[in-house]
């Protein structure tokens, strides 16, 4: 294989290898590959694979893989890194995003980089926990008292201050990580869901905080992404 340029962004200390398909022609995403590239010893290590490809509604496209060599649906910090990297380069203001089931916006703000993530559905709702369809599946527990589904995102709401929420987090393919923008958009909507508002919530998770406004029909995740390196993989 070739060089492969690639960028290395980070948000909230969940972190990314972006490849983009729109300038590069890049080799076959099959799950060994993105398993040798994204493990932290032998190849660069990331949460997530990012890959921009072309697409005909949008900017661009992106299809993101956990760093197990699953295909997720959607990712919230990944959104807003791949757009804060399409928009230096373009020096652009704005960029819409296609993934494979919604179009989304992203855009400058004053708290880093924002990004429209669409509807949330409410799915199961118990005492101890609400189901939450952002795109991808999410389970957020208010009382870890039920064993942990391994088919969905799990968050766990560990303290709450007012409109200040405190969670973990463990991602369906890649394990536990210090933040997930797409369960922060699901925490809020469970939240909205059972006190019944749609005040904007400030999510504080291990590797810091965003903050998720708008409306169950279309939330609004910001905050800071930040550039580590780029480089040449040489597999």
């Amino acid at each position: 294989m070739s060089a492969l340029p690639f960028l290395k962004m980070q948000a909230q200390g969940n972190d990314f290898v972006i490849l983009d398909g729109l300038t590069h022609e890049l080799p076959e995403l099959d799950e060994d590959f993105v398993r040798r590239i994204s493990e932290r010893r032998f190849g660069i290590g990331c949460d997530q694979l990012l890959v921009m490809q072309p697409d005909d509604h949008a900017d661009f496209g992106l299809r993101i893989f956990n760093n197990d060599g699953s295909e997720a649906a959607n990712c919230g910090n990944g959104l807003r890194c791949v757009a804060e990297a399409w928009m230096r380069r373009q020096r652009a203001e704005a960029a819409r995003i296609a993934l494979a089931d919604r179009v989304v916006s992203a855009s400058r703000s004053d708290a880093g980089i924002a990004v429209e993530m669409g509807p949330a559905t409410i799915g199961e709702t118990t005492g101890a926990h609400v189901d939450v369809e952002i795109g991808n599946a999410h389970r957020v527990f208010f009382e870890a008292t039920e064993d942990f589904p391994h088919d969905r995102n799990v968050e766990i709401v560990t303290g709450q201050i007012a409109d200040h929420v405190y969670i973990d987090i463990i991602e369906r393919g890649a394990g536990r990580t210090l933040a997930c923008g797409s369960g922060a958009c699901a925490v809020t909507a469970a939240i909205w869901h059972v006190e019944g508002h749609q005040r904007p919530q400030t999510i504080e998770m291990p590797g810091g905080e965003v903050r998720v406004s708008g409306s169950p029909d279309n939330l609004i995740l910001e905050g800071e992404v930040a550039l580590v390196f780029s480089g040449e993989y040489l597999g």
